[in-house]
């Protein structure tokens, strides 16, 4: 089964939310496992949007699993006890990464996932990664819709089966 890492703040906006929201949704609906921090905000409403189908949500938390937190729709929880280190465990463990809105802790998952290399990253309404003239540095793909970065993570007809890793 593919594994898409979705990832994003858990201080979101209304838009990331609904964004990210629509990301699950599509992501359960193409057969896609879905993985996230565990958290609220955006990792909170993948999972729930996920889970309104039916789908697979793996929840990787950066703590050793007995801190609160709104992990109601994660269907399993790995709790790895890293710290913010745990935003490598996520990235290595997907086959494509989508990142949802932007803050430091997700412009590091962005970052570790374009380190990996060979898999698609996708960012929607976050961070955009430019050179000195402004101009886009290969590598992340930022897209507009919740549609348009689920299409890039899984293009249409590819399987079920992992990319690679």
């Amino acid at each position: 089964m593919t594994q898409v890492a979705v990832c994003g703040p858990a201080t979101a906006t209304d838009t990331e939310i609904a964004h990210a929201r629509r990301v699950g949704e599509l992501l359960a609906e193409r057969g896609a496992t879905v993985l996230c921090g565990g958290g609220g905000g955006v990792m909170a409403a993948v999972a729930a949007g996920a889970r309104s189908r039916a789908g697979l949500v793996i929840g990787v938390r950066p703590d050793d699993g007995t801190a609160p937190g709104p992990t109601a729709d994660v269907t399993v929880t790995v709790a790895t006890n890293l710290g913010q280190a745990r935003n490598a465990v996520l990235v290595w463990s997907a086959d494509a990464v989508i990142a949802v809105g932007g803050s430091w802790g997700t412009l590091s998952e962005v970052a570790l996932a374009m380190r990996r290399g060979g898999v698609p990253v996708v960012v929607l309404g976050g961070w955009r990664v430019v050179d000195a003239d402004g101009g886009p540095v290969a590598g992340p793909v930022s897209v507009a819709t919740p549609e348009e970065a689920v299409h890039l993570a899984l293009p249409p007809g590819q399987s079920a089966a992992p990319v690679a890793r």
